[in-house]
Protein backbone atom coordinates (compact mmCIF):
# COMPACT_ATOMS: atom_id res chain seq x y z
CA UNK A 1 0.00 0.00 0.00
CA UNK A 2 1.34 3.61 -1.00
CA UNK A 3 -1.15 5.89 0.84
CA UNK A 4 -4.53 5.97 3.57
CA UNK A 5 -6.72 8.21 3.73
CA UNK A 6 -6.28 10.02 7.30
CA UNK A 7 -8.93 11.08 9.65
CA UNK A 8 -8.67 14.54 7.90
CA UNK A 9 -9.58 12.91 4.44
CA UNK A 10 -6.61 13.84 2.99
CA UNK A 11 -4.35 11.03 1.53
CA UNK A 12 -0.67 11.20 1.96
CA UNK A 13 1.85 9.51 1.64
CA UNK A 14 2.62 6.26 3.60
CA UNK A 15 5.81 7.57 5.36
CA UNK A 16 4.15 9.96 7.06
CA UNK A 17 1.32 7.99 7.99
CA UNK A 18 0.95 6.71 11.90
CA UNK A 19 3.15 9.49 12.45
CA UNK A 20 3.77 12.89 14.43
CA UNK A 21 1.76 15.77 14.14
CA UNK A 22 5.34 17.81 13.50
CA UNK A 23 6.12 14.94 10.62
CA UNK A 24 2.47 15.01 8.84
CA UNK A 25 3.12 18.92 9.00
CA UNK A 26 6.17 18.64 7.30
CA UNK A 27 5.11 16.47 4.69
CA UNK A 28 2.36 19.14 3.81
CA UNK A 29 3.82 22.14 4.09
CA UNK A 30 7.16 21.78 3.63
CA UNK A 31 9.11 18.31 2.03
CA UNK A 32 8.94 18.16 -1.69
CA UNK A 33 7.99 22.28 -1.69
CA UNK A 34 10.09 24.38 -4.12
CA UNK A 35 12.92 26.09 -1.92
CA UNK A 36 15.59 28.03 -2.99
CA UNK A 37 18.36 30.09 -1.26
CA UNK A 38 21.99 30.10 -0.24
CA UNK A 39 20.98 30.04 3.42
CA UNK A 40 17.95 27.88 3.44
CA UNK A 41 19.61 24.96 1.03
CA UNK A 42 22.62 25.22 3.04
CA UNK A 43 20.14 24.85 6.35
CA UNK A 44 18.30 21.68 4.61
CA UNK A 45 21.76 20.22 3.67
CA UNK A 46 23.23 20.03 7.17
CA UNK A 47 20.08 18.94 8.44
CA UNK A 48 20.11 16.25 5.64
CA UNK A 49 23.68 15.19 6.82
CA UNK A 50 22.65 15.39 10.20
CA UNK A 51 20.10 12.42 9.82
CA UNK A 52 22.02 10.24 7.91
CA UNK A 53 21.35 7.26 9.51
CA UNK A 54 18.49 8.29 12.02
CA UNK A 55 15.17 9.01 11.50
CA UNK A 56 13.84 12.70 10.10
CA UNK A 57 11.26 13.14 12.79
CA UNK A 58 14.47 13.24 15.37
CA UNK A 59 15.88 16.21 13.30
CA UNK A 60 12.49 17.53 12.80
CA UNK A 61 12.14 17.62 16.56
CA UNK A 62 15.87 18.94 16.99
CA UNK A 63 15.48 21.46 14.24
CA UNK A 64 14.86 24.85 16.40
CA UNK A 65 17.78 23.77 18.60
CA UNK A 66 19.76 23.46 15.31
CA UNK A 67 18.82 26.55 14.39
CA UNK A 68 20.29 28.12 17.39
CA UNK A 69 23.22 26.14 17.84
CA UNK A 70 24.31 27.12 14.29
CA UNK A 71 23.67 30.43 14.34
CA UNK A 72 20.41 30.16 11.97
CA UNK A 73 23.05 28.32 9.60
CA UNK A 74 24.54 32.11 9.16
CA UNK A 75 27.10 30.73 6.79
CA UNK A 76 29.27 33.52 7.92
CA UNK A 77 29.24 32.46 11.31
CA UNK A 78 29.03 28.97 11.17
CA UNK A 79 32.67 29.18 8.88
CA UNK A 80 34.07 30.78 11.64
CA UNK A 81 33.37 28.20 14.13
CA UNK A 82 36.58 27.10 15.75
CA UNK A 83 37.34 23.85 17.74
CA UNK A 84 35.77 25.72 21.00
CA UNK A 85 32.56 25.69 19.05
CA UNK A 86 32.61 22.62 18.17
CA UNK A 87 32.99 21.21 21.89
CA UNK A 88 30.33 23.42 22.75
CA UNK A 89 28.02 21.63 20.20
CA UNK A 90 29.36 18.22 21.68
CA UNK A 91 28.16 19.18 24.99
CA UNK A 92 24.34 20.53 23.36
CA UNK A 93 22.16 17.62 24.25
CA UNK A 94 19.48 19.78 21.92
CA UNK A 95 21.06 18.53 19.07
CA UNK A 96 22.91 15.16 17.49
CA UNK A 97 25.77 15.38 18.77
CA UNK A 98 28.15 13.61 16.22
CA UNK A 99 31.75 15.21 16.04
CA UNK A 100 32.31 13.89 12.38
CA UNK A 101 28.83 15.68 11.38
CA UNK A 102 29.49 19.27 13.70
CA UNK A 103 32.74 19.42 11.44
CA UNK A 104 31.14 18.57 8.13
CA UNK A 105 28.93 21.25 9.05
CA UNK A 106 31.12 23.85 9.65
CA UNK A 107 33.77 22.85 6.83
CA UNK A 108 30.50 22.82 4.46
CA UNK A 109 30.07 26.05 5.30
CA UNK A 110 33.35 27.69 4.66
CA UNK A 111 32.91 25.54 1.08
CA UNK A 112 30.07 27.44 0.25
CA UNK A 113 32.61 30.82 1.24
CA UNK A 114 34.25 29.58 -1.52
CA UNK A 115 32.71 28.68 -4.23
CA UNK A 116 32.65 30.24 -7.27
CA UNK A 117 28.90 30.31 -7.76
CA UNK A 118 25.51 30.38 -5.38
CA UNK A 119 25.46 27.06 -3.27
CA UNK A 120 21.39 27.71 -4.59
CA UNK A 121 22.49 27.70 -8.44
CA UNK A 122 24.82 24.84 -7.75
CA UNK A 123 22.64 22.76 -6.70
CA UNK A 124 19.21 23.61 -8.52
CA UNK A 125 21.64 22.80 -11.66
CA UNK A 126 21.46 19.10 -10.46
CA UNK A 127 17.76 19.03 -10.82
CA UNK A 128 16.15 16.59 -12.90
CA UNK A 129 13.72 17.15 -16.00
CA UNK A 130 9.92 16.79 -14.42
CA UNK A 131 8.67 13.10 -14.09
CA UNK A 132 5.31 11.84 -13.39
CA UNK A 133 4.85 11.48 -9.54
CA UNK A 134 5.26 7.61 -8.46
CA UNK A 135 2.95 5.22 -7.89
CA UNK A 136 4.24 3.59 -4.56
CA UNK A 137 6.93 4.14 -2.86
CA UNK A 138 8.82 1.30 -3.89
CA UNK A 139 8.80 3.44 -7.24
CA UNK A 140 10.68 6.02 -5.63
CA UNK A 141 14.62 5.42 -6.12
CA UNK A 142 17.28 6.58 -3.05
CA UNK A 143 20.13 7.79 -5.64
CA UNK A 144 19.93 8.75 -9.20
CA UNK A 145 22.52 9.91 -11.56
CA UNK A 146 21.79 13.62 -10.84
CA UNK A 147 22.21 13.24 -7.42
CA UNK A 148 25.39 10.82 -7.78
CA UNK A 149 26.73 13.74 -9.91
CA UNK A 150 25.46 16.33 -7.39
CA UNK A 151 27.40 14.32 -4.68
CA UNK A 152 30.58 13.95 -6.66
CA UNK A 153 30.94 18.00 -7.45
CA UNK A 154 30.14 18.69 -3.97
CA UNK A 155 32.44 16.55 -2.63
CA UNK A 156 35.03 17.97 -5.44
CA UNK A 157 34.31 21.46 -4.40
CA UNK A 158 35.08 19.86 -0.62
CA UNK A 159 31.76 19.54 1.34
CA UNK A 160 31.27 16.82 3.45
CA UNK A 161 28.65 14.27 4.68
CA UNK A 162 26.83 14.94 1.08
CA UNK A 163 27.01 11.27 -0.45
CA UNK A 164 24.67 10.35 -3.09
CA UNK A 165 21.61 9.34 -1.05
CA UNK A 166 21.96 12.81 1.04
CA UNK A 167 21.90 14.36 -1.87
CA UNK A 168 18.94 12.49 -3.31
CA UNK A 169 16.84 13.00 -0.02
CA UNK A 170 17.91 17.09 -0.17
CA UNK A 171 16.37 17.14 -3.64
CA UNK A 172 13.37 15.20 -2.23
CA UNK A 173 12.99 17.83 0.08
CA UNK A 174 13.34 20.91 -1.46
CA UNK A 175 11.10 20.16 -4.50
CA UNK A 176 14.13 19.40 -6.79
CA UNK A 177 12.42 16.09 -7.90
CA UNK A 178 8.50 15.38 -6.54
CA UNK A 179 8.52 12.02 -5.06
CA UNK A 180 4.62 12.61 -3.15
CA UNK A 181 2.91 9.51 -4.46
CA UNK A 182 0.44 10.03 -7.25
CA UNK A 183 -2.34 9.60 -5.02
CA UNK A 184 -1.05 12.68 -2.22
CA UNK A 185 -3.05 15.52 -1.98
CA UNK A 186 -0.20 17.71 -2.38
CA UNK A 187 -0.10 19.60 -4.97
CA UNK A 188 2.48 19.36 -7.45
CA UNK A 189 5.53 21.98 -6.80
CA UNK A 190 6.46 24.21 -9.69
CA UNK A 191 9.76 24.50 -10.47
Amino acid sequence: MSEVAEADGRTRCDWVQAQSVLYRDYHDQEWGRVLRGQVALFERMSLEAFQSGLSWLIILRKRDNFRQAFARFDIEKVAAYTERDVARLMADEGIVRNRAKIEATIANARAVIDLDVDLSDLLWSYAPPPRPRPKTLADVPSITPESQAMAKDLKKRGFRFVGPTTAYALMQATGMVDDHIATCWVPSATV
